[in-house]
């Protein structure tokens, strides 16, 4: 990014990023909260009056730091494909299990435990090291940070197995399967299926395999640490109180995980979750006596013509793995059933144009997308291609707004089924 003052760009970014840091700091300060470090017990998140200078810091240092590399090495950095082996290393042969809680081991002691060489560890180690992921207090002793203390959970685990063994060599085989099926959107046709040497889907290989099925769970369950994605976060994510009373239908709601959350917020929603018979089963028995009365599971095919009728149906993240033939297909069986007025409420990420968002969360969102596309042939898409989705269904899907909560990964999409309208089919 060029400066249009006669200030050097490099020293603009070094004083927004002390005047943006000296009010960060005094806000913290202020609240009580610990000043971010990478000792053990860190606190995971800022608190939200500083996310705006959060996102001032974090996009200037980035670019002051990408300036002063040299084209080459920061091409280099960008290419590191070596990155992976490392962090998989911790999940692989539980480094970081090794490493007791406030406390430190040698490397040789790691390497007992593990049954690897010393060596081998301490190459390991010391690589993700250099990226503050476990630390050396003193020379041949191993500690954690705040980063390395993660990957104890079993979900971050198995998020950092999946993306190993199996989004990595995926994304590496994406533009062999770009250039081979051009025009394609088809499950099959992915760098998934190349890397697996398969005519199967990533979901077909991926569920018919207890430890690979088990592992894609995990890097689901590991989006949870991102604002918006979490079934806890729904509530966040549209105004439900002001809908009043209504029947809430989710359609591919897995176990009602979602609907039991709402319904102990909200008491004037009931809700229908539906998802494939194999899914629900059994779901009814893990809901709360007092909830029992309003949730209720029904066996339902996404490519099937809706037949219940509600106020609201919610569709959040069915369509991130899909093609358009596939989405247009779920769209329009929806339709059997919508009376005039009913809602259709999209929980996806909607992809932002460039310069839209601060440059660390746009390369995060980008970063999903590519892992998308190379594991399902799915994508994340921007605004136009929703509507454009929409008028291709059914003139009469009718967007009446975006919802984008502050930080939020996924965004609602609030459609009406509008009758009235003079396209009506």
């Amino acid at each position: 990014m060029e400066s249009s003052s006669t200030t050097p760009r490099i020293v603009e970014l070094a004083a927004k990023i002390s005047s943006s840091v000296s009010q960060l700091q005094e806000l913290l300060s202020a609240q009580g909260v610990p000043s971010p470090s990478f000792t053990e017990d860190s606190p995971e998140r800022l608190p939200a009056n500083t996310f705006g200078l959060q996102d001032a810091v974090l996009d200037a240092t980035t670019e002051l730091h990408e300036l002063l590399m040299e084209p080459v090495r920061l091409i280099f950095r960008f290419c590191a494909t070596t990155n992976m082996a490392g962090i998989d290393a911790i999940s692989r042969f539980g480094f970081a299990d090794a490493v007791p809680i406030e406390g430190q081991i040698s490397f040789g002691e790691i390497a007992k435990a593990t049954g690897l060489d010393e060596p081998h560890v301490r190459r390991l180690l010391r690589h993700v090291m250099a990226r503050n992921i476990f630390h050396e207090p003193e020379p041949g002793m191993v500690a954690h940070t705040k980063l390395s203390r993660y990957f104890i959970k079993p979900y971050i685990k198995d998020f950092v197995g999946f993306g190993a063994r199996e989004g990595w060599p995926a994304a590496t085989r994406m533009l062999d399967a770009i250039q081979k099926w051009p025009l394609s959107e088809e499950a099959n046709h992915t760098g998934f299926s190349l890397a697996n040497d398969s005519d199967k889907s990533a979901l077909e290989l991926l569920t018919a395999d207890h430890a690979r099925a088990m592992r894609l769970q995990g890097g689901i369950d590991a989006h949870d640490h991102f604002a918006g994605w979490a079934a806890t976060d729904v509530a966040e994510l549209y105004g439900w109180a002001s809908i009043g009373e209504a029947i809430v239908c989710h359609v591919g709601g897995h176990r009602g995980e979602v609907a039991a959350l709402l319904a102990k917020r909200f008491e004037n929603l009931k809700f229908l979750v539906q998802d494939a018979d194999k899914v629900i089963s059994g779901a009814e028995a893990a809901v709360l006596d007092d909830l029992k009365s309003r949730i209720e599971f029904k066996s339902y095919d996404l490519f099937e013509p809706q037949i219940e009728q509600a106020d609201v149906y919610l569709l959040r993240l069915v369509f991130q793995i899909r093609n358009d033939k596939e989405t247009l297909k779920i769209l329009k069986a929806q339709i059997p059933a919508l009376r005039h007025g009913a809602k259709i409420l999209i929980m996806e990420i909607v992809m932002p144009e460039p310069g839209a968002i601060p440059v660390w969360r746009d390369r995060e969102l980008r970063a999903i997308d590519m892992a998308i596309g190379a594991n399902f042939n799915g994508r994340n898409r921007y605004l136009g291609e929703w509507k454009a989705l929409l008028a291709a269904a059914d003139a009469r899907f009718h967007l009446q707004r975006v919802i984008v909560p502050e930080r939020s990964l996924l965004s609602t999409l609030e459609i009406v089924w509008d009758t009235s309208s003079s396209a009506e089919a």
